[in-house]
């Protein structure tokens, strides 16, 4: 006889998935190169404190090959990115505490190639074996005013010396095949480099500088993306002059698209090191391409484009090769971002690391569904929809499932459907779960991009209210039972939605914005005049920084609010989210403040990740009356009866 099954209500329902499973259990990667046969990348482990350590692959083998104390990890620009460069043999890195470059050479232990400067930072590194001297991207923070330039070192070590400055930002200098040319991109506020960026080229003969710099392509309203030298000589990029990013050649003779399409094939580099696309040793390309958000990989030839079918929809931001073998971060629906391994011509495939190795059991995934549906102003916008999922447990026919919508970073960023332990976390509770790719998300065209400029705060909030009124209109989440939570820019819509609409019953902010103006005055380099073009030029538009700051409207939230915020947080300081628990607690809101000491932006700790995904359950479940199945530490919520009581 079968067992009947108990009817459970929404949200506690017992899972499998706890949240130190999440954490202890995830990694993250970046930074993946080939070297020869050989694969390597870097990981990101909560359960070492957030160490990065560098890992190579060889001979089906993968291995740790920097011990600690040392970390590969970089914060130019802040977010970083670029922090290893794996050539002949050496392994290059920027080293986290000390924010030296060391080399590790023939398996010894690594070796400091720059002095102790104090705070200056390296990231985006390339051999010039020509001239026996790498290229790194610097950032200079011990004057008045931050500095970066390109700068190159003795490949032996010594003092790195400027041979390409003046302007605000700079990235992806490489050195041509046989050493004779450069090339680089470079920026200036208050452009991003997903506004416009400039490609120039120069010649090196022997001389310590670059010599008849040329601009090749971009310019203020033109982004280009992973300037790379083919086998050949000739200099290839991705540029999005037709409103989408896609590759060109340039041999000398000028500028020629290599595959025109309607996709995207490039990223937004807030982050160093990403690369779309990477030459075989039989002339052909591999492209990643985005379509509608979803990636997939396809080989360029004078014909135009093969796709190779592969089971993965996501591609994140690394597609490297060597000979016929393409090394790729990619995921899907039920397997999570992964180190991946293929041959072009046959399309086998092996995964060599996963971002997590949680088992989730069939009985309990839920794979993502695109979505469509009308944004702000009724303009369409994007997101992956996933339903509630647990078959040990009845679903209760007299009632709907909650709906949690995330509202991802960047806001120039985008979400995927690759599988997310942290998503099914909440599924298998018998939550429903929106990830909205809101206006201004690449992976749609320029065009969607640029929906966001200028409107910061207005369209992405808006597309997030609309994805979720959809859902419960559409009779597929309870209405009265609206969630939402975001990191950074998606936690300063969480806090915008709280504040200028009342459509969710309660929001989880983590480390987001709740003041633009004193943002402004108190962020990094990088971001210093972003905001120009997301909200407007200040302080002519000062009245709109205002109107657009939860902060001032304190009076106007109606609802539950938490918030969680790493104090060492360089990019929106602590300030923000205690001013914004203060001014909530003291108006009598709901409202709880989680802070974590050690912590940046992205929390990278394993204890800090699992606090704040049982807080959050903990506190979602109080604020809508939900008996959790779990056994949480309890969170503090200011209010919190006083107003149930009322």
């Amino acid at each position: 006889m079968t067992q009947a099954k108990a009817a459970v209500p929404y949200g506690a329902w017992p899972s499998p998935i706890s949240a130190q499973a999440v954490a202890s259990h995830r990694v993250r990667l970046n930074d993946l190169q080939m070297d020869g046969e050989d694969i390597l990348w870097v990981e990101g482990r909560p359960q070492e404190q957030g160490r990065c350590v560098i890992v190579r692959h060889a001979d089906g083998v993968s291995e740790d090959i920097l011990d600690a104390p040392f970390s590969a990890r970089t914060t130019v620009h802040e977010y970083g990115g670029g922090a290893m460069l794996a050539m002949n043999g050496d392994v290059y890195f920027a080293n986290a505490a000390d924010r030296r470059l060391y080399v590790i050479a023939g398996g010894n232990a690594p070796r400091a190639l720059t002095p102790d400067l104090g705070d200056v930072r390296y990231a985006d590194m390339d051999l010039d074996a020509a001239h026996g001297r790498l290229l790194t991207i610097v950032e200079d923070h011990r004057g008045e005013r931050v500095v970066n330039d390109i700068r190159a070192l003795p490949v032996n070590g010594g003092d790195p010396f400027t041979i390409v400055g003046g302007n605000d930002f700079y990235s992806n200098p490489r050195s041509s095949p046989d050493g004779s040319r450069m090339c680089w991109l470079t920026w200036n506020q208050p452009n991003m480099p997903w506004d416009g960026t400039e490609l120039w080229l120069a010649d090196v003969e022997g001389g310590r500088r670059p010599q008849n710099a040329r601009l090749i392509a971009g310019g203020a309203r033109e982004s280009v993306f992973q300037p790379s030298w083919s086998p050949d000589g000739a200099l290839c990029f991705v540029s999005d002059r037709t409103g989408w990013w896609n590759l060109y050649r340039y041999s000398g003779d000028g500028v020629e698209p290599v595959a025109p399409m309607e996709a995207e094939c490039g990223e937004p580099q807030w982050m160093f090191g990403f690369s779309t696309y990477a030459f075989l040793a039989d002339g052909r390309v591999a492209l990643s391409v985005c379509r509608d958000g979803t990636w997939t990989l396809e080989i360029v030839t004078g014909g135009g484009c093969t796709p190779i079918e592969l089971p993965y929809t996501d591609i994140g931001g690394y597609n490297v090769a060597h000979g016929l073998s393409i090394a790729l971060l990619a995921g899907s629906a039920d397997e999570p971002m992964s180190v991946v391994l293929m041959n072009a011509d046959t399309g086998d495939h092996r995964v060599l690391r996963r971002t997590s190795d949680v088992t989730i059991p069939d009985s309990v995934l839920s794979p993502a569904t695109p979505v469509t549906f009308p944004g702000h102003e009724g303009a369409m916008a994007h997101g992956f929809y996933y339903e509630p999922r647990n078959d040990a447990v009845e679903e209760n026919a007299t009632e709907l499932p909650p709906l949690l919508v995330h509202a991802h970073g960047g806001p120039t960023s985008a979400t995927t459907p690759a599988l997310d332990p942290a998503v099914q976390y909440w599924t298998s509770r018998g939550f429903a779960y929106l990830d909205v790719n809101y206006g201004g998300s690449t992976g749609y065209g320029r065009q969607y991009r640029e929906r966001l400029r200028g409107q910061e705060g207005v369209v992405d909030v808006g597309d997030c209210v609309a994805g979720a009124l959809y859902l419960a209109q559409d009779g597929r989440v309870d209405g009265n039972r609206l969630l939402i939570e975001g990191g950074s820019a998606g936690g300063y819509i969480v806090l915008c939605a709280m504040t200028f609409h009342d459509v969710f019953a309660a929001g989880a902010s983590l480390y987001g914005i709740s003041d633009l103006e004193f943002l402004l005055k108190d962020t990094h380099k990088f971001e210093a005049r972003y905001f120009d073009s997301m909200v407007g030029p200040y302080p002519e538009t000062r009245d709109t920084y205002i109107e657009r700051s939860p902060i001032h409207f304190i009076d106007r939230v109606r609802r539950a609010v938490i918030l969680f915020q790493g104090i060492d947080d360089p990019i929106v300081p602590a300030n923000q989210a205690e001013m914004m628990y203060h001014a909530l607690r003291e108006a009598g809101i709901p409202c709880a403040y989680i802070a974590f000491e050690g912590e940046q932006h992205g929390f990278r700790r394993a204890g800090s990740i699992v606090r704040t995904l049982e807080a959050e359950l903990y506190f979602f479940a109080r604020v809508l009356g939900i008996d959790l199945a779990d056994d949480i530490d309890p969170v503090d919520v200011a209010n919190l009866e006083r107003r149930q009581t009322t």
